[in-house]
C-alpha cells in the first residue's frame, strides 16, 4: 500500500472500508496476505494456478500426451486424491456407512443441547455414543495429519480446511442452525488445531522465523514514534488519567503468541481492540472513529512489539475457520492487523508529516523526536512532578512511623529493664527467706532429739522400780 493512503494532515492514518474489503467484491474482508482477497477468493485463485501449472498438456518432456494416456493419469490422479481424502476425513480407504435416522436425530439432539462456548462440555460430548462418528473422523484426521507433517505447510492447510468444509457438511445434514453449526465447528477447530500446533506452528517449510525476526528489528527500529506522530488521541498533563491508557491493549496483544488455537488468538486480537477503543474513548472527546483505531493499533503494535507476530497472523489465515476472519468483528479486527502491519513494513517520513531527513535521522537514532516534544516534556515533567510529591508524603509518613517505633522500643526496654531488676530483688529476698528457714529447722531438730533422748532414759527408770502389776 502507498503512503499516500495513509497520510492525513488532520486524521492522521487512513482506510477506507472499501480498501477493507475483498478485491473480488464478494462482500467478505480482504487481508495484505492473500493480496487484498478473502480466504475464499484468494483459495479459489490459488487452487486454479496450482492446477493450470500441473496441467499435463502443457508439458510432457517434450512429448505430447495423447488423449487415452492423458484420460488415463487423469483418472489415476483421481483416485489416488479420492482415496487420500477418503483416509483423512474417514480412516480407511473406503466412506462409513450411513447413520440411521434415529443416530442422526440423537447426535442432532445432543449438539442443540450443548451451550455457547462449552468446549469442556462439547469434550465428553464426544465420548458418546451419538459422537461416535464424528471423533472417529477427527481422530483419524488428526493422525494422518500427525504421520505426514513434513508435507509443506501449504498443502497442510489445504488439508485442514478441506476438513473443515466436509465436518460442516455432516453438521449440516444434522438439521442444525447456522449459529449451531458455527458453534460446532468453533469447537471442531479448537480441538484440531490445540493438538497440530507444535506440527504446523511455524513450519519448517516456510519462512515464518526469519520474517518474525525481521518484523521484530523493525518494530523495535520505530521505538521512537510518539502517539502524536500517529494522530492518536493520548491524554493531556491535565486529565485525570495517569499512566498509558493503550497498556491493556499492549498486554492483550501479547498474550497472542501463548494461545494454541486459531480461535482463542483471533480472541486476543478482538480483545486488544476493544481495549483500543476503550482507551481512545477516554482519551479524545469526540467519539473513535476507524482512523483513530487504525491508528491506535499501530502505535500498540509499535510498543508491543509482539513475540513471532508474523507466524501468529499466518497460523490463524492458515488454519483458522475462514467464517471468522472473513466477516464479523473479528474479521474486522483481524484485518486491520494485517493493515497496520502492512503500515509499519513500509512506514516513511510522509506518512507521519516528517521530511526524508528527518526521518532517516530518527531511523539512525541521530536525534530524538522533535514533533510535540514541549508538551511531552510538559507531561512527563507534571508525572515526575507528581511521583516525587506522592514519595515525599511516603518518606514523611515513613520518618514518622520510625520515630513512633524507636520511642517504643526505648520504653518496652526501660519496662524490660525494671521487671528484670525486680525479679533480682525478690530472688535475692527469696533466698535469704530460704536459708534463715533452713537454718531455724535444723535448731529445732537438735533440742528435739535431746528432749526424746532423756524421756526414754526416765521410762526405762520406772520400769526397773516398779514390779508389774498384773491387775492391769
Amino acid at each position: 500500500m502507498s503512503s499516500t493512503m495513509w497520510t492525513d494532515k488532520q486524521r492522521g492514518i487512513r482506510v477506507s472500508q472499501a480498501e477493507l474489503l475483498c478485491k473480488n467484491v464478494c462482500g467478505y474482508y480482504g487481508n495484505p496476505a492473500w493480496q487484498g482477497f478473502c480466504s475464499k477468493c484468494w483459495r479459489e485463485r490459488a487452487r486454479k494456478a496450482e492446477v493450470q501449472k500441473q496441467d499435463p498438456c502443457q508439458k510432457n518432456e517434450g512429448t505430447p500426451l495423447t488423449f487415452s494416456k492423458f484420460e488415463e493419469k487423469k483418472s489415476n490422479e483421481k483416485g489416488r486424491r479420492v482415496n487420500t481424502m477418503r483416509r483423512l476425513f474417514w480412516g480407511g480407504p473406503s466412506p462409513p456407512k450411513r447413520e440411521s435416522s434415529e443416530s442422526q436425530i440423537n447426535a442432532s439432539k445432543a449438539y442443540q443441547s450443548l451451550e455457547v462456548g462449552d468446549f469442556t462440555g462439547f469434550l465428553k460430548l464426544l465420548r458418546n455414543p451419538s459422537s461416535q462418528r464424528l471423533q472417529s473422523r477427527c481422530t483419524a484426521f488428526l493422525n494422518t495429519v500427525e504421520a505426514y507433517h513434513d508435507l509443506p505447510v501449504e498443502k497442510q492447510s489445504d488439508l485442514v480446511q478441506d476438513f473443515y468444509q466436509n465436518i460442516a457438511e455432516y453438521f449440516s445434514g444434522l438439521s442444525l442452525t447456522e449459529a449451531q453449526v458455527s458453534q460446532m465447528m468453533e469447537h471442531v477447530e479448537k480441538l484440531i488445531m490445540t493438538r497440530l500446533h507444535k506440527w504446523v506452528f511455524c513450519h519448517d517449510s516456510c519462512d515464518d522465523e526469519q520474517k518474525d525476526l525481521a518484523l521484530q528489528r523493525r518494530i523495535r527500529s520505530l521505538n521512537w514514534v510518539t502517539p502524536q506522530m500517529l494522530s492518536v488521541p493520548f491524554p493531556d498533563q491535565n486529565a485525570a488519567i495517569t499512566g498509558d491508557p493503550f497498556l491493556p491493549a499492549i498486554t492483550a496483544i501479547i498474550e497472542m503468541d501463548a494461545k494454541r488455537a486459531p480461535q482463542d488468538k483471533l480472541a486476543c486480537v478482538s480483545k486488544c481492540s476493544q481495549h483500543i477503543f476503550e482507551a481512545l474513548s477516554t482519551s479524545n472527546s469526540e467519539p473513535a472513529n476507524a482512523d483513530d483505531f487504525l491508528s491506535g493499533l499501530i502505535y500498540v503494535v509499535l510498543k508491543a512489539n509482539p513475540p513471532r507476530l508474523h507466524s501468529n497472523m499466518q497460523y490463524v489465515i492458515r488454519f483458522g475457520l475462514p467464517h471468522s476472519l472473513m466477516a464479523g468483528e473479528s474479521g474486522y479486527y483481524f484485518t486491520n492487523l494485517s493493515c497496520a502491519i502492512a503500515f509499519i513494513d513500509k512506514l516513511d517520513g510522509p506518512a507521519l508529516n516528517l521530511s526524508p531527513e528527518e526521518f532517516e535521522g530518527y531511523m539512525l537514532q541521530r536525534h530524538a523526536p522533535s514533533v510535540h516534544r514541549g508538551s511531552e516534556r510538559k507531561r512527563i515533567a507534571s508525572e515526575t512532578q507528581d511521583l516525587l510529591h506522592e514519595l515525599k508524603g511516603r518518606q514523611e509518613k515513613l520518618d514518622q512511623a520510625m520515630n513512633a517505633l524507636k520511642l517504643q522500643l526505648q520504653h518496652w526496654e526501660q519496662a524490660v529493664e525494671a521487671q528484670v531488676d525486680d525479679a533480682i530483688a525478690k530472688s535475692v529476698l527469696l533466698q535469704k527467706e530460704i536459708t534463715a528457714e533452713y537454718e531455724m529447722s535444723k535448731c529445732c531438730s537438735s533440742s528435739g532429739q535431746a528432749v526424746a533422748l532423756q524421756e526414754s532414759v526416765l521410762v526405762l527408770r520406772d520400769q526397773d522400780s516398779c514390779p508389774l502389776d498384773t491387775d492391769c
